[in-house]
């Protein structure tokens, strides 16, 4: 279980439960004189507690107001015992012990209310500043940013874009840029759906934290103990891997993101059985490596112990509550929205070329959602809000701090003074951003990106969209949290463009130098027919290759995806350019034979943090059938003894005078070897279909035994 922590004194830490907003009816117009948004600290020795009160009076004189304290993750907490009298200014909070109380004096100008906070027996200074609608200066702060996006979306070749900055618990920015469809010229809106990528990792953060509140999980409890039939390759790792460890890229695996892209054919919970057969490139919790694997394992707990699917969960728990009706799983789903954005991407010549979608529903959890700017707004007002959506409370604003609190160092080192290093929270980065306390996330899939930005204690929340993989959305995001926390401005725009031009550069000169390790003047060691087939990971699946077109050439398919190879060096095939699917453009494939010279593997770099992954060439799958093995079976004769093939369920077994029966198990190469003595090998001769003879194949001479006519 995980029961909520009780109440402790305001200083110096703060743990406070939400109540329902109190009111005090004054006289008329004798409160007014404190309305407004106030801003300041207490004097706790050491750091003082910065806080904000909101004081509120109605046309009946009801007197209103509530505290938010950012550094504990306490957002509009109710005031009590609401007063003023004169310039004396007083108020409460509820719940807490030693009942925390404030008295204070308004200054002449009305602009700053100083006095006393009293909490059992501790009385300290503080003082509240009056400021400016939050929501207002923040409208005011963006004032001709339509133009700035409009521009940045022609200088930046980007089709279309979507944006919304809220503030104040409000929208103040929301708008579409360019174009969502350019071949029908159709505009980006603010309704218009994006694919979010990975800041759905959010999502399923906030789902767990959800499950962790109804006690059906604690963040730190051992993994199996929720799914027992969980493995990972490491057995330690596999034992001691918690919820916690999933959310935070932490697991100890490399990406291996090739296992899922572009693979709709498994379900989660198969594609969880895989990872026993992935390598890890760490021991847990020893480094930081982003991992979509780990959340979407942390997608199929939640629908274990809530027994429904993520989907189902996202939608009633998350969506629904916050107004995000639109908002799907599946671009198909997205497709027959009216109002959606292609994908395109940009070519080396620089023009726009449309791209097919990228159906991801596998690792949805990991990064499958589509939204668009007015509907994640209200996932913004969400998270700023404690985990509030309207007046309904869906998560426990601690469990959300948690989500929201650093767990895991990158390892990154920051690349300039003004931001400091990221950690890794649940589903967020976190690092200090000029001054200010940010959480933010990108998202990246074929065709879009997306950046989320969160500034808990300034109550701005920001979200950009393309639909061009681009460098854009965060630097959109940058530029208008300047303006609104009105910072010096600094030229993010500029560099950006500056390292996009370099980084084409940089692109076209290495793409000329790709082959300086090309051996020349190499021809592959066997026919091409050879290297056709069917290869197997226990991790990644299958492969297959076949003879292409042209010579030398062969295609690869893996997850439906359907690749030219031609031939580099040696055994070595290189991925070929193409006007399709670019997954394997470059990929290097090494063919591998044993001693008989039998093409038995292919090897590639699927996972760059560990060794290349092999992929076992497999046998023709009709010896494995009954039906098709039959034609095997009956009676040889070898230097006047009978050797005897006969069929037991899906396998061949050979009889010989004076030893034990051994079981012959399929080969790639179309012959079988003995399962107890692998150094035999054994082949059947046809003719015309009809099975006339079999061969044994061992390291001190060939053997042929001629069938026995029936």
């Amino acid at each position: 279980m995980n029961p909520k922590p009780h109440p402790r004194p305001l200083v110096p830490a703060v743990l406070l439960v939400a109540l329902a907003l109190a009111a005090v009816p004054l006289a008329a117009g004798e409160a007014a004189v404190a309305d407004g948004h106030w801003q300041g600290a207490i004097e706790v020795p050491g750091t003082p507690l910065e806080l904000d009160v909101d004081l509120t009076t109605a046309a009946d004189g009801t007197l209103s107001g509530d505290v938010s304290i950012p550094i504990q993750g306490i957002r509009d907490l109710a005031l009590v015992d609401l007063a003023v009298d004169g310039r004396t200014v007083r108020f409460a909070i509820p719940g807490i012990p030693g009942e925390p109380r404030f008295e204070g004096t308004l200054s002449e100008d009305g602009e700053t209310l100083a006095g006393t906070f009293r909490q059992g027996g501790a009385s300290l200074p503080f003082t509240l500043r009056r400021g400016a609608d939050r929501a207002e200066q923040a409208r005011a702060a963006l004032a001709g940013f339509d133009d700035f996006v409009a521009k940045a979306v022609e200088e930046w070749n980007v089709p279309g874009a979507g944006m919304a900055v809220v503030r104040g618990g409000e929208v103040v920015f929301a708008g579409g840029f360019g174009h969502r469809d350019l071949e029908s010229d159709l505009p980006v809106t603010a309704d218009t759906l994006f694919a979010i990528g990975s800041t759905t990792k959010a999502f399923t953060a906030t789902l767990l934290g959800m499950l962790v509140d109804e006690g059906e999980l604690d963040w730190d409890q051992p993994l199996r103990e929720l799914l027992p039939r969980f493995r990972l390759q490491d057995p330690l790792a596999s034992a001691l891997i918690t919820p916690r460890d999933l959310l935070t890229h932490r697991s100890g695996l490399p990406r291996h993101d090739l296992v899922w892209y572009n693979n709709n054919d498994l379900s989660r919970a198969e594609l969880v059985a895989r990872l026993a057969h992935l390598q890890p490139s760490e021991s847990l919790r020893a480094k930081f490596q982003y991992n979509n694997l780990m959340f979407l394992t942390a997608g199929h707990l939640a629908e274990v112990l809530a027994e429904d699917s993520w989907e189902n969960l996202i939608a009633s728990r998350i969506l629904e509550p916050l107004g995000m009706a639109r908002t799907t799983f599946d671009v198909a789903d997205s497709q027959r929205d009216g109002d959606v954005a292609l994908p395109y991407r940009e070519t080396d010549e620089g023009t726009l070329h449309r791209i097919p979608f990228r159906p991801i529903q596998l690792i949805g959890p990991a990064g499958s959602i589509n939204s668009s700017a007015n509907e994640m707004s209200r996932w913004l007002l969400f998270n700023l809000a404690g985990g509030k959506a309207g007046e309904r409370q869906l998560i426990n604003p601690t469990t959300l701090a948690e989500i929201h609190t650093p767990q895991m160092t990158t390892g990154a080192a920051s690349n300039r003074p003004q931001i400091s290093a990221a950690d890794y929270a649940m589903g967020w980065m976190v690092d200090v951003y000029r001054g200010h306390r940010r959480l933010h996330h990108g998202g990246g899939i074929d065709g879009f990106t997306t950046s989320v930005m969160l500034f808990p204690d300034d109550d701005l929340g920001l979200v950009s969209f393309t639909n061009r993989s681009s460098a854009l959305p965060p630097i959109l995001n940058q530029h208008a949290a300047d303006r609104v926390l009105e910072l010096e401005p600094m030229d993010w725009y500029g560099e950006g463009l500056k390292q996009r031009l370099q980084g084409r550069q940089l692109g076209e000169e290495g793409e000329k130098k790709k082959d300086v390790l090309r051996r020349p003047d190499t021809r592959p060691s066997h026919p091409l027919g050879e290297y056709a087939g069917r290869y197997h990971h226990p991790g990644y699946g299958d492969l297959t290759v076949a003879e292409g077109d042209g010579d030398d050439a062969l295609t690869v398919t893996y997850n439906r995806i359907t690749a030219p190879l031609e031939h580099w060096h040696f055994d070595v095939w290189n991925g070929a350019e193409t006007d399709r699917d670019p997954t394997f453009v470059d990929m290097k494939f090494l063919f591998q034979s044993d001693e008989n010279g039998d093409v038995t593997a292919v090897a590639a770099r699927f996972e760059p943090a560990v060794e290349p992954i092999v992929f076992t060439k497999q046998a023709d799958p009709r010896l494995a059938d009954p039906a098709y093995l039959a034609r095997y079976a009956g009676d040889y004769l070898l230097a006047g003894q009978t050797v005897t093939i006969a069929l037991s369920g899906n396998a061949l077994k050979v009889h010989l005078p004076g030893q034990p029966t051994y079981t012959l198990v399929p080969q790639a190469s179309g012959r079988f070897q003995l399962e107890e003595a692998k150094v035999v090998t054994v082949g059947f001769s046809e003719d015309d279909g009809v099975v006339t003879a079999l061969t044994f194949y061992q390291p001190n001479g060939v053997f042929e035994a001629q069938r026995v006519k029936e």
